[in-house]
């Protein structure tokens, strides 16, 4: 028989390799003219026919028929002694269809013809990998873990497909074992001698802005936005968030009810430490929330070199700094200020203290609360800011805040 079941021959490729079917025939039919151009020198006057459906592959060649003995290029020719025994009724001038038998290219050929399609079906499985991840750069995948090296670990997505996750993407304390299902995020895609590397990443911040999401619908739905987020892996992490809208409280959503949604993140991030905070435009305000869980006295800050100096109680420092100074590198990269931590030591008033609580009785609460939004939560806090300054950064009016400093200091000056 002329034809040839070419999909029983080549099956292996179309199953290992997930090859749509008319891709397949595709390729297929690239090949078998790259066999022609061999063979014939010349593919123009062959027509390959591959049926998609049954995978059949089919080879004609057209000659024109000339007087015999006329003969000049046999490949685009034929004598008319043997057009005629093709078919009776041809004459010169016709064109003659014949079809190829595929086997007499010859076992060797069709060896190579195997070896070529399995280069081309490679090369379309390195660019389908490539393309497809690097759409994904950013979303959290699963995959198996099928080797454990030294410095690095292979997974294995639903298809089979190999991904790379170095040590230097890996939470410091994470440990695999083969065959377990591990989250990452699609960090990036790159081409390593001539094959698509997908590196995954379990350090990244966009790992965490993606659970955050799968966690809290209203981030999902564009309610809650996330301004930035930044990490000490397997340490602690500081995640700004705001709301557009007024009645839903970012933090409280992003925590959930008694810590339901950020226990979650925190077992997948090995027991990281997970501060939400509330983002604003204030920028003395967001400093004062990126040092959490510390408590800020009062605060300097000079634009021109984009640093502050915070003052704090001497048992804050040490949490305003946090283990390893990872509070405060965070709080400063949260920020974009380089944070200049200092002890309080109050001297001037006398050597004691008062929570602005104390003085509920005296002082409307809305205006303790306007005091403690800036940093100042005792009375001394209060007195160590002039009267403009305290103007200034709060939405008070200057005759209410020298009503205050006058019940403060007349405390202070009585004890």
């Amino acid at each position: 028989m002329a034809s040839i079941n070419l999909i029983d021959s080549f099956q292996e490729f179309k199953d290992a390799e997930n090859i749509d079917r008319p891709t397949l025939m595709k390729v297929l039919e690239d090949v078998f003219k790259t066999l022609l151009r061999k063979k014939y020198v010349t593919d123009e006057n062959f027509d390959v026919i591959v049926n998609d459906q049954t995978g059949d592959l089919e080879i004609f060649r057209r000659r024109v028929i000339v007087e015999d003995g006329m003969v000049e290029d046999e490949n685009l020719q034929i004598p008319l002694s043997m057009a005629i025994k093709i078919e009776p009724d041809y004459s010169v001038g016709e064109e003659v269809y014949e079809e190829v038998d595929v086997r007499n290219f010859g076992r060797r050929a069709i060896l190579a013809a195997k070896q070529t399609l399995a280069a081309r079906i490679g090369d379309l499985k390195k660019n389908n990998l490539l393309k497809k991840y690097a759409d994904r750069i950013g979303e959290i995948i699963s995959g198996e873990v099928y080797q454990i090296w030294k410095k690095e670990i292979l997974l294995l997505d639903d298809e089979g497909n190999e991904l790379i996750m170095p040590k230097s993407e890996q939470i410091p304390t994470d440990f695999f074992k083969k065959g377990e299902t591990v989250r990452a995020v699609v960090r990036k895609v790159e081409m390593r001698n001539n094959s698509p590397i997908i590196i995954l990443s379990r350090t990244a911040p966009s790992f965490l802005e993606k659970l955050l999401e799968i966690e809290v619908p209203e981030i999902m739905d564009g309610l809650i936005v996330i301004k930035k987020i930044v990490r000490e892996p397997g340490e602690r992490a500081k995640v700004a968030v705001e709301s557009y809208d007024d009645r839903i409280d970012p933090v409280g959503a992003c925590v959930g009810m008694k810590g339901s949604r950020i226990h979650g993140i925190v077992r997948e991030l090995r027991n990281e430490n997970i501060d939400i905070i509330n983002y604003t435009a204030n920028l003395q305000l967001l400093l004062q929330r990126s040092l959490t869980p510390a408590r800020i006295n009062k605060m300097e800050l000079n634009n021109d070199d984009h640093s502050a100096d915070v003052y704090l109680d001497p048992d804050q420092v040490s949490l305003a700094i946090g283990k390893k100074g990872v509070n405060i590198k965070l709080a400063q990269e949260l920020t974009g200020y380089s944070i200049d931590v200092y002890r309080d030591v109050k001297e001037e008033v006398g050597e004691y203290d008062i929570d602005l609580d104390e003085f509920a009785d005296e002082i409307e609460p809305w205006i303790i609360d306007e005091f403690k939004r800036i940093g100042c939560d005792t009375g001394l806090s209060v007195l160590a800011l002039s009267a403009e300054e305290l103007v200034r950064r709060t939405d008070l009016e200057e005759e209410t805040v020298r009503d205050v400093r006058k019940i403060l200091e007349a405390e202070f000056n009585n004890e």
